[in-house]
Order: C-alpha cells, then sequence, then structure tokens
C-alpha cells in the first residue's frame, strides 16, 4: 500500500497552494492537451532576463554537452532494467518557489531530478539553471515556448529547439545534456532530425507518466507512479504544481523501501 503521510500533505500542499494561488501553472505535455499560450520573452524584455545576459559560462557550473549512448534507440524511454535505478524527470515550467522545494526534498532524499526546461521560462528565472546544476541535478531541452513542436514548420521547429538550445549555453556554458518535445511524450522523426542537428544525440521520452498535470490530487499522483514505475524507468513529472511537491517525498521514500534509487538520466543511462 502505498504511504502518503498527512504531515507532508497538508504542510507541503499549503506552502503549494500560496505559491501557485493568482499564477498560471505549468503545462502539461500529454498528447492533445491544450492550455493557454505561452508568450515568449526576449533576454531584454524583463528585468531578470536582463540579469540573465550577465550570467558568463564561466559564473555557474557549467552543464555536460549531451552524449550519445551506443545501444540506445534515438528516442529513449527507460534505461537499463538490469540496475535498480530510476530517473524522475521534470518538465520545466511554473511557479520558481515550487522548483526549489521539489530539488530541496530531492537533495534532502539523496536522489537527483532531471529538468527539461522551457526557454521561456529560464528567461524569467535565469538564477534557476544554475540552483539545478549546483543540485548535481541534470539540465535539459524543452523547447523555446512549450508549443506543439511537432505539429510546427520545419523552421519554426528548429527555431523552437535552437532557441532554448542557446539560452541554456549562455546561463550554463552548454546546451545541456538533453533534449524533450513540448506537447508530445515522443518526438516526430522531423523533430528528432532537428534535434540531433541542434547537438541532441536522443530524445528523452518516458515509460511513466505521473499525470500529475491533471491535478488528480498528490495520492493519486503517487499511486500512478509507484503503480508502473520498476528498475530503468523513466518517469515524467512537472514544476508548477502543488500535488508533485506533496507527492515527491512519499514516492521517494517507497523508492527506497523498494532499494530503487532516483538517479539523473544520465547516470540512469552510464
Amino acid at each position: 500500500m502505498v504511504r502518503v503521510t498527512t504531515t507532508n500533505r497538508r504542510g507541503v500542499l499549503r506552502a503549494g497552494a500560496g505559491l501557485v494561488a493568482g499564477g498560471a501553472l505549468a503545462a502539461g505535455c500529454g498528447a492533445g492537451r491544450t492550455d493557454p499560450t505561452t508568450t515568449p520573452h526576449s533576454p531584454s524584455s524583463s528585468p531578470s532576463a536582463a540579469r540573465a545576459a550577465g550570467h558568463s559560462a564561466a559564473s555557474a557550473r557549467t552543464a555536460p554537452a549531451p552524449r550519445a549512448y551506443p545501444g540506445q534507440p534515438a528516442q529513449i524511454t527507460h534505461g537499463p532494467r538490469t540496475r535498480p535505478q530510476v530517473a524522475l524527470t521534470f518538465h520545466g515550467q511554473g511557479d520558481p518557489a515550487i522548483a526549489h522545494s521539489l530539488l530541496d526534498t530531492a537533495e534532502k532524499h539523496g536522489s537527483r531530478l532531471t529538468v527539461l526546461a522551457v526557454g521561456t521560462w529560464l528567461d524569467e528565472h535565469p538564477d534557476v539553471a544554475r540552483r539545478i546544476l549546483d543540485g548535481g541535478h541534470d539540465l535539459g531541452n524543452h523547447t523555446q515556448r512549450h508549443v506543439s513542436v511537432n505539429q510546427m514548420a520545419e523552421a519554426d521547429a528548429r527555431k523552437e529547439i535552437t532557441d532554448c538550445a542557446d539560452r541554456l549555453k549562455r546561463l550554463t556554458g552548454s546546451i545541456g545534456t538533453w533534449f524533450r518535445p513540448s506537447r508530445s511524450p515522443t518526438a516526430s522523426p522531423l523533430v528528432a532530425r532537428l534535434a540531433r542537428d541542434a547537438g541532441y544525440p536522443h530524445v528523452l521520452s518516458y515509460d511513466v507518466d505521473s499525470l500529475d498535470y491533471t491535478r488528480p490530487g498528490a495520492a493519486a499522483v503517487t499511486r500512478k507512479v509507484l503503480a508502473e514505475v520498476r528498475n530503468g524507468s523513466v518517469v515524467s513529472m512537472h514544476f508548477g504544481y502543488p500535488d508533485t511537491v506533496a507527492a515527491l517525498p512519499d514516492v521517494l521514500h517507497e523508492l527506497d523501501r523498494r532499494a530503487l534509487r532516483a538517479v539523473t538520466t544520465t547516470e540512469l543511462l552510464s
């Protein structure tokens, strides 16, 4: 039986609810899901973005470059089934305070996450890139504006990928270790090719979808993940949702009980 603690749910949900009240939540990437249009931001369009321009690669921990994993498919859904490790991957968007809470929780458990960041989110909150890397987590590309990249014309899709890669490079010295398409669990052949052209040998998909973006409640998120996770799983979760904040401690506790380590995707595949 999945253990969802009252303390975790009350305390973190109370904090999370305050964080998102009156604000836009992160967009889910389920197939066919729609949400409000994301307004593009340029580096000069806000004070925080302007501060980002002042960050040099030397001033932050440099992210590792993408690498090829021989024997792995072009679109990776899971790692080796022979090792007791899993990767918890997060779509990076939404209130940064929730992101910090999730990162802190993972680190207190000795776990590491993989964050696929939206470019406009990095423009608005440039310090988050360094926070992710300094915590020992993976950081990657989730397109610039979190639009339906598979449905776009080639030039537009390329720009979505390369604009986010440029943000990551400016903030961290690297285009990030992974690419995940927005609004779809897998990339179309065109988008997969464009990602390779941009420097990402693999597209990172997943085999477990927490469905946290549907806001089903923390207990439902926890049950969904723990019912499906196994050796080598790549789990899809999101920043920006209080349910996820409340669920994560119980997910990590149960993974520990099953002797499954939550590691970065890089470690999962290495």
